[in-house]
């Protein structure tokens, strides 16, 4: 093999195959964590901060006609801040992708409270931070809800950013805007945590152990 067939190869098959997604890839966690939330059985709206764990594993090169698409599955979950030996409050599991011919990041998500989000925008490899936005109805970037949330809180918006730190670390944001049936109005459901790596994986392994 000539140097320019090693070079062209390392290209395609090198780390930077997950494009702005590669540094994302291990095993994290983070205590920092504050949700903003309505509680119903206090009805009031009210913070809580958590402990969170979060895994994202390589996958093999997903394509749909000749779309090629890199990426990650999954899974971030979070306990309130005393009770991390019992149930999590909150778990979601999904893929992020990378589009790289249309410059697009893409998060594939499913949380356990029966609510399932395709969420996009525009990215470039070596951008620090991502976006991921969503509009209910939306026939590319949307989401769908169990009935009871349809009736009692009733997703409008979703918006999230992952931004990457030099320290290696990343945060987190994310913003649910709920029309609520208990107080008549819409409010701001937020999330934000700050995670460490506690584990690393070879970027170019399409299953980590």
């Amino acid at each position: 093999m000539t140097n320019a067939q090693t070079l062209e190869r390392t290209a395609v098959q090198g780390p930077q195959k997950l494009g702005p997604l590669t540094p994302l890839v291990g095993e994290w966690e983070g205590d920092g964590g504050v949700d903003l939330s309505y509680h119903n059985n206090d009805d009031v709206t009210g913070e809580t901060t958590y402990f969170e764990k979060a895994v994202f594993k390589p996958i093999p090169i997903q394509e749909n006609g000749q779309q090629v698409l890199w990426g990650l599955n999954y899974s971030m979950t979070a306990w309130r801040h005393g009770e991390e030996a019992m149930d999590p409050f909150h778990d979601e599991i999904g893929f992020l992708l990378w589009d790289k011919a249309h410059g697009q990041v893409i998060r594939n998500v499913v949380f356990g409270r029966g609510i399932a989000i395709l969420a996009g925008s525009d990215a470039a490899v070596g951008d620090r931070t991502l976006h991921f936005n969503a509009t209910p109805g939306d026939p590319c970037y949307g989401v769908l809800q169990n009935r009871y949330l349809l009736d009692r809180a009733e997703i409008k918006g979703f918006t999230s950013s992952f931004t990457f730190d030099d320290d290696d670390t990343f945060s987190y944001t994310s913003d649910l805007v709920l029309k609520l049936a208990a107080i008549g109005e819409e409010m701001h459901h937020t999330d934000q945590n700050t995670l460490r790596r506690v584990k690393r994986y070879h970027p170019g392994s399409e299953h980590a152990g």
